[in-house]
């Protein structure tokens, strides 16, 4: 039996969050929805992809308002009143998925803003970087450029200072967050690099020293200890 056209062409919708949604969790929304399926999910996340399902068949029913819509003027039908009927029920209609779309949108953002904010607040000061990532970090903090070979095509970093870094280092400093590229120039002129400020701040506090201990003076000779050793 052949499959339904509509389910085919895609099992979701793409909402204006599923971005936001990715980031804040780390997870694609495909894999969020799979893993939801599966039970594998903590709570506040499992709530946000219910949520997000609802918005995703929100969107379904805006997008075929849409089209309906689109279809009835594209000239194809003669103008007359039942014509005219049937797109004031479809802009109706629309104008009710358009509402349920804002409802469902605002619920995915009251349990996504806590969840962002969480990740926000944590990012900076539980960021554990290499010596490589912290050395590549500081080179690029000089000024960078990402380039592309005309001829090879290969990507090539060099910072200001002439040091080289690997693309593949400069793609997980990306990812992670800690730089971003100037996609506004081409990459065979040259695109510059620079850390954001999750990037700063995470240098900073690899590059912060550890407290130094209190020294503790000597005991006078017959003082008694400031502490009692335990005893096992």
């Amino acid at each position: 039996m052949p499959a339904d056209p509509a389910r085919a062409a895609g099992r979701r919708a793409v909402s204006p969050l599923d971005h936001r949604v990715e980031a804040a969790t780390g997870y694609d929304i495909d894999t969020l929805w799979t893993y939801r399926d599966r039970g594998v999910l903590v709570e506040p996340h499992a709530e946000l992809v219910d949520r997000h399902r609802e918005l995703s068949a929100a969107q379904t029913g805006v997008t075929f308002h849409l089209r309906l819509l689109a279809h009835l003027t594209s000239g194809e039908f003669p103008v007359d009143y039942a014509l005219l009927d049937r797109i004031d029920r479809t802009v109706d209609q629309l104008k009710d998925a358009a509402g349920v779309r804002e409802t469902t949108a605002r619920w995915v953002l009251a349990l996504l803003e806590p969840i962002e904010a969480a990740a926000t607040a944590t990012t900076p000061d539980e960021r554990t970087l290499s010596g490589d990532d912290q050395a590549a970090l500081l080179a690029l903090a000089g000024g960078a450029k990402l380039r592309e070979h005309l001829l090879t095509g290969r990507m090539s970093v060099t910072t200001a200072s002439g040091t080289r870094i690997p693309h593949t280092t400069l793609q997980r400093l990306e990812e992670a967050g800690l730089v971003v590229r100037d996609t506004s120039h081409p990459v065979h002129a040259g695109q510059p690099v620079a850390l954001t400020d999750t990037g700063r701040a995470a240098l900073l506090t690899s590059r912060r020293p550890a407290a130094s201990p209190v020294p503790v003076p000597p005991a006078r000779p017959g003082a008694w200890p400031s502490t009692s050793p335990q005893r096992r």
